[in-house]
């Protein structure tokens, strides 16, 4: 049955949605590549609360989407940006979602990293020594889980950090002690505006210099890096000056298709927000690329870019509405509420164009509850047939 989905400038536009999904099960774990999908998570929309109260979260549909991605094969990055760290979820409810995923990972056999941070600070600004210990709390409770540690980006860090040195310093700290390698991620601004500067300078070339040193004081401890520049070219030069043995996950969600496949000189691994919405057709794609096909690896992949570019439109950061937008038109919860309230933080035109573009690749396990999913929201919004 016609959809009428509103577009940019308030028009209507009739819109057929299909009928099968994709024929997509689960399969063997990859042999090429390491893969995580960061997650999101999944609000308790009966709970009574505020934008700035604590998060209320549904645990039972949050692992439950979990356990979903880690069938396809896909690893999961937990408390990342993409679970709303800074944007919905504080620390006491990331450390929960924490020690609860990590159990269940372990209880699943699934491939599990966690996000560390230092967003217990919360009362302006904070010294050197703090951020330290800050990061310090995280990352044993990362550790005690049995999980993977992310070293995330720290807001606190960029604003308390006189320069460099200061990058070399509180990294190397945190890596001396670590008590296994960890993943260092480097999210850009357009991620998180408080991000601007970071590694001591606003020139990515003086900060990637900074970023490899502190790599190369630490190899032994350093498993792999998360970029997220949204900058293909830097990347892929970055990943061709790392010590050998380190990895470099891609955070691209603009370009993944073509750094994970990779070229002559080596590739990229992926952690992604991305891989959300389309965790079993990314597992699919990276399948075939175990078995040497390059060209349907990107015969699958290529064509869920302009989904995934519509997705992290700027502002990027508010990537994560259409995340969990999808999600609920996928069947994966039985609501469109988020924590914080971020579900308000898209358009209801910029909602339709995802829709559209998830529906003619067939992300939807059943696109007629999609189809159902959508015409109630626009009849929400006042959109009549």
């Amino acid at each position: 049955m016609t959809l009428h989905l509103p577009g940019a400038h308030g028009a209507l536009r009739a819109y057929e949605p299909r009928t099968e999904p994709l024929a997509l099960t689960p399969g063997t774990p990859f042999t090429s590549r390491t893969v995580f999908s960061a997650a999101h998570v999944v609000a308790d929309p009966y709970a009574d609360t505020t934008p700035d109260s604590p998060a209320a979260v549904d645990w039972d549909a949050t692992l439950a989407f979990r356990r979903h991605l880690w069938a396809h094969g896909l690893g999961v990055a937990e408390a990342m940006d993409t679970a709303q760290r800074g944007m919905g979820l504080d620390w006491a409810g990331a450390a929960e979602l924490i020690r609860r995923s990590a159990a269940e990972a372990k209880a699943s056999g699934g491939r599990i990293a966690c996000g560390v941070g230092t967003d217990q600070l919360t009362g302006g600004p904070a010294t050197l020594p703090e951020v330290r210990a800050a990061y310090e709390e995280q990352l044993a409770v990362v550790e005690e889980s049995g999980a993977r540690a992310v070293l995330m980006a720290s807001r606190a860090l960029a604003a308390a950090a006189r320069g460099p040195e200061d990058y070399l310093e509180v990294y190397g700290h945190l890596l001396r002690q670590a008590a296994e390698p960890v993943i260092l991620h480097w999210l850009g601004p357009m991620f998180d505006p408080a991000l601007e500067g970071y590694w001591g300078s606003s020139d990515l070339d003086a900060a990637t210099d900074t970023f490899l040193d502190v790599i190369a004081a630490h190899p032994d401890k350093v498993d792999g890096i998360k970029v997220s520049l949204l900058d293909a070219r830097r990347e892929i030069d970055l990943r061709r000056r790392l010590p050998k043995g380190v990895r470099c996950y891609t955070g691209d969600d603009f370009h993944y298709p073509e750094l994970i496949a990779g070229d002559d000189q080596g590739f990229s691994h992926a952690l992604l927000g991305i891989f959300d919405p389309l965790g079993p057709l990314a597992a699919a794609a990276v399948r075939v690329l175990d078995t040497g096909d390059t060209d349907g690896f990107r015969a699958l992949l290529d064509p869920t870019v302009e989904l995934s570019r519509h997705l992290f439109q700027a502002p990027t950061r508010f990537y994560k509405t259409g995340v969990v937008f999808l999600a609920w038109l996928a069947g994966h919860q039985t609501h469109f509420a988020m924590v914080g309230g971020l579900q308000s933080a898209r358009s209801l035109p910029h909602l339709a164009r995802a829709y559209e573009l998830a529906d003619r690749l067939g992300l939807f396990p059943d696109p007629k509850l999609a189809e159902d999913r959508m015409r109630t929201l626009l009849h929400l919004y006042g959109v009549t047939p």
